[in-house]
C-alpha cells in the first residue's frame, strides 16, 4: 500500500483554529492523530478529497511451473502454451493456453485439452528415434498443414507435401494428422516452413516436433492436439506476441 506525503488535512485545519482563537484550552495536550482509513476510503469536507490509495498486485505466475521453468520464459513473451504430461514415461497430456496480461500476470485463457506426446514419454536429452518429446520452453514461429490456412497469423506454408499415411503405434490411422501444424523450435531453423529440415544441432539430435493433429495415439515426438483444438490454437497464436510452448511432464515442469 503506498504512503500518503505532506500535511495531513486534519493537522492542518487543528492549526488553522489555534490561529483564529488564540491559546485557549488546554494547551499542553497534542493535537490527536489522525484516524486510520482503509484503502478505499476518502477524505471529505472544506478540504475537498482524496481518491482511492494505490493497491499492490502481485503479478500471477503460471501456477503449475516452478522457478527454473519460468525463467527460461522471456520477458517478451505473451503467450504460452503449457503442455503438462502425466509423467516422465506417459505419452497422454494435458495443453493449457496463457496469455500475459499487463499487471496481472499470466492468466489461463483455455480450459485444459487433452493431448498425446511421445510413446514412451519425455526426455531433457532428445535424440532421433529415442521416441520422447523433449522437456523445454521453445518459440512457435511457424505454421503449416495439408488444408488451407484456417486463419492464422503465423506464416503457414499450404501443400500436398504434409500428406499423412501409415498407422500409429495402436494401429490408428495417421491420415489427416498433419492437415494443420505448428512446427516447434526444437533443433529447428525458425522463419522457415515447418517441412525445412535443417538441424543446428545436428541430426543425430532430432527434429521435425510439431503440434498437429491428434490420430488418437501416442506420436514419435510431436505433440497431438484434437482437431477443433488445433484449428482454436491456430487462431489464437499471434507472432507479435512471442508464443512459445512449455512441454514436459508435471514433476519436469515443476522445477
Amino acid at each position: 500500500m503506498s504512503l500518503r506525503t505532506g500535511p495531513c488535512p486534519a493537522v492542518a485545519l487543528a492549526v488553522a483554529g489555534l490561529l483564529l482563537t488564540g491559546c485557549s484550552g488546554d494547551t499542553g495536550k497534542a493535537a490527536p492523530a489522525p484516524s486510520k482509513r482503509s484503502a478505499d476510503a476518502t477524505e471529505s469536507g472544506p478540504t475537498g478529497q482524496s481518491g482511492p490509495e494505490a493497491e499492490i498486485v502481485q503479478a500471477q505466475e503460471i501456477p503449475s511451473l516452478g522457478a527454473l521453468t519460468r525463467s527460461r520464459i522471456s520477458a517478451a513473451t505473451q503467450q504460452a502454451v503449457v503442455v503438462t504430461g502425466e509423467a516422465p514415461d506417459s505419452n497422454r497430456a494435458t495443453a493449457v493456453l496463457y496469455e500475459r496480461v499487463p499487471t496481472y500476470g499470466w492468466q489461463a485463457v483455455s480450459t485444459p485439452w487433452p493431448a498425446h506426446n511421445a510413446l514412451r514419454g519425455w526426455t531433457d536429452d532428445h535424440w532421433e528415434g529415442d521416441l520422447r518429446s523433449p522437456i523445454g520452453v521453445f518459440d512457435l514461429t511457424d505454421a503449416g498443414g495439408l488444408l488451407p490456412d484456417p486463419g492464422t497469423r503465423l506464416p503457414y506454408d499450404h501443400g500436398a507435401a504434409f500428406t499423412a499415411g501409415g498407422t500409429g503405434f495402436e494401429g490408428e490411422p495417421l491420415a489427416g494428422s498433419f492437415d494443420h501444424v505448428v512446427a516447434i523450435n526444437y533443433n529447428r531453423e525458425p522463419g522457415t516452413t515447418p517441412l525445412h529440415w535443417y538441424r543446428p544441432l545436428g541430426s543425430a539430435k532430432g527434429g521435425g516436433i510439431w503440434i498437429h493433429v491428434d490420430h488418437g495415439g501416442p506420436t514419435q515426438g510431436c505433440v497431438s492436439l484434437t482437431r477443433d483444438r488445433m484449428t482454436e490454437l491456430l487462431g489464437w497464436l499471434d507472432p507479435a506476441k512471442r508464443p512459445v510452448v512449455v512441454m514436459g511432464d508435471v514433476t519436469s515442469l515443476g522445477r
